[in-house]
C-alpha cells in the first residue's frame, strides 16, 4: 500500500479486541517496538493507543462483553458514515452497530459483509487513522477471507469503490490507482469452523525475525515466513490470546534490500 495517510474509501486504522489488555500490550511492544499509551478520553476505559515514536499506529482495547471474539478489527475510511451503512445493507450486507459518534473524534459503524466478514467504517472529525502507513511496524496490507470472491468483489466494489486487480493466483483491492489489499479462497487449509474475516498484515524489515520473535513471545505460526509467487515474504501468526494477523515485507523492498547488499559488498 502506497499511501502515507488515511484515503476516504481506504483502510485507515487496526484495533485489537483482546480478553487479556495487559498480555496483548506487552506481546506487540516486544513484536513491533509499539509505545503504549491509554487513551485520554474519560470514557474510552482502558482503550490503549499504539504508537512508533510519537505517531499513533494501532488501537488495543478489552472485550466489551463476554461473546466478543478476541480479533484484530480494521477500519475503512468513508465521507459518510451514514451514506455508507446505507450501501451495506443496498449491497446485502448487516450493519450491527452504529453508525455512533466517538465524542468529537469521529463516527463509526460496524458491519459484515454477505458472508459475515465483520469490518468497520469511520468517518473522521477530530481523529482521522494512523499516521503511518506501509512502514515497518505500521499497518502496510488488509486481507479478506472469504468463500465467495465474486460476491465478496460484488459487495465491496458497490459501498467503497474500490478497483479489483485479478491475476491467476491472487485478487486485490485498489483506489486511486494504488492496491492497498486483496481477497483469499477459503479453502481446504481452513478449517470448516473458522468464518470469513479481514486480516491485517503489519509491515517489518524482516519477516523471519519478526516471526521468531513473536514465536518466542508465545505466538503461534499459522503461516511460516514464505516467498508468494510475485515476491514478497509474509508470515500469518495467533498471537497468546487468540487473535491471528499477518507481517510482510514487499518483492520490492526485498530487491532494493539485495541490492544493497550486493552495493556495499561490492
Amino acid at each position: 500500500m502506497e499511501f502515507d495517510k488515511p484515503v476516504v474509501g481506504g483502510p485507515c486504522w487496526a484495533e485489537l479486541d483482546t480478553s487479556d489488555l495487559e498480555a496483548s500490550t506487552r506481546f506487540y511492544a516486544e513484536v513491533f517496538g509499539w509505545r503504549m499509551q491509554r487513551s485520554s478520553r474519560p470514557d474510552s476505559g482502558r482503550h490503549t493507543i499504539a504508537h512508533l515514536g510519537d505517531t499513533e499506529v494501532a488501537g488495543i482495547t478489552p472485550l466489551y462483553q463476554g461473546s466478543q471474539p478476541v480479533a484484530w478489527n480494521v477500519l475503512f475510511a468513508v465521507a459518510d458514515v451514514d451514506a455508507a451503512a446505507n450501501r451495506v445493507v443496498e449491497a446485502g450486507g448487516t450493519v450491527i452497530k452504529g453508525p455512533l459518534d466517538v465524542d468529537d473524534e469521529g463516527r463509526f459503524a460496524v458491519a459484515l459483509d454477505p458472508s459475515g466478514a465483520a469490518f468497520q467504517m469511520w468517518q473522521a472529525q477530530g481523529f482521522s487513522g494512523a499516521g503511518v502507513f506501509n512502514r515497518p511496524c505500521s499497518l502496510g496490507w488488509v486481507e479478506l477471507a472469504t468463500r465467495n470472491i465474486k460476491r465478496a468483489r460484488d459487495f465491496y466494489t458497490s459501498v467503497f469503490g474500490w478497483s479489483v486487480n485479478a491475476s491467476e493466483w491472487y485478487t486485490q483491492w485498489g483506489l486511486h490507482g494504488e492496491d492497498f489489499g486483496g481477497v483469499t479462497a477459503m479453502h481446504d487449509r481452513f478449517p470448516a469452523d473458522v468464518p470469513p474475516h479481514w486480516l491485517p498484515y503489519f509491515a517489518v524489515e524482516d519477516v523471519d525475525a519478526t516471526a521468531d520473535v513473536a514465536v518466542r513471545a508465545g505466538a503461534k505460526a499459522l503461516l511460516e515466513p514464505t516467498t508468494v509467487p510475485e515476491g514478497a515474504r509474509v508470515a500469518v501468526l495467533r498471537d497468546p490470546q487468540g487473535a491471528i494477523f499477518g507481517i510482510y515485507r514487499s518483492a520490492q523492498e526485498i530487491q532494493e534490500d539485495q541490492e544493497r547488499r550486493e552495493s556495499q559488498e561490492g
